[in-house]
């Protein structure tokens, strides 16, 4: 609907999220963080393509902003991305406040009667560093991460063992594409090996796909519709 509008608690003013609701009653749902420059859209029908019917899939979409990256033209954007490199400097305000807005989705679907230990978190590319970054840092115990072609957000900020946080036993597929050009694979495997160290190494499962760019393949969706089958089981 043009002109609907959220006001979440803080200045991200951003469409409504693209919703595949359930096909009975909703008691899990998944919500998933596009990429830079994209919306919710595309992410959604993907969704709509594996779903299970009590599964509610949210995919919100990012506000747009400037992105130094992209000589700050505006775009959908979750934060700001000064570059890609391992070293760039990151916009370290900027990734908590997403990480806010994050958390307030997940505390309204609370709201709406699904316990957090019934939602997987995840995302694709820039969503899905910032599913990453949330749910290390949220208070909020989720049933699983989706982390696809992505990297973990202000990785020094944490510490060098385990963390202490209510998600130190989830569940993460963590998937890459081996032939990446942005978002190199180099970055997922230095992240699944930060990970394996910050949270219970057995729960953390890394699958990369031969041939595959910055995008996604059938081969993993259906992975990604296993993970959900299994983490988000029916409970009726």
């Amino acid at each position: 609907r043009p002109g609907a509008r959220c006001m979440c608690g803080n200045n991200m003013s951003a469409p409504l999220p693209a919703i595949v609701p359930a096909a009975r009653k909703a008691t899990a749902a998944v919500i998933f963080l596009h990429g830079l420059g994209d919306t919710g859209h595309g992410w959604a029908e993907a969704f709509a393509g594996i779903r299970s019917p009590h599964v509610k899939y949210i995919c919100p979409h990012a506000p747009v902003m400037p992105v130094s990256l992209n000589m700050n033209m505006a775009m959908p954007s979750w934060f700001d991305i000064i570059g890609l490199s391992p070293d760039a400097q990151e916009d370290e305000a900027g990734i908590k406040q997403a990480a806010d807005h994050v958390k307030v989705l997940i505390d309204q679907e609370v709201k709406n009667g699904i316990p957090s230990n019934r939602i997987i978190l995840g995302g694709f590319s820039q969503g899905g560093a910032l599913s990453l970054y949330t749910t290390l840092t949220t208070h909020q115990k989720l049933a699983g991460v989706l982390a696809l072609s992505c990297w973990l957000p202000l990785r020094t900020s944490f510490p060098q063992g385990a963390i202490n946080g209510v998600n130190k036993d989830i569940p993460v597929l963590q998937c890459h594409g081996d032939c990446d050009p942005l978002v190199p694979l180099m970055f997922g495997s230095l992240t699944f090996e930060k990970l394996k160290r910050l949270i219970n190494p057995v729960d953390v499962t890394f699958k990369t796909y031969s041939g595959m760019m910055h995008s996604s393949c059938i081969e993993e969706m259906m992975d990604v519709k296993q993970f959900i089958d299994k983490h988000l089981p029916p409970v009726d």
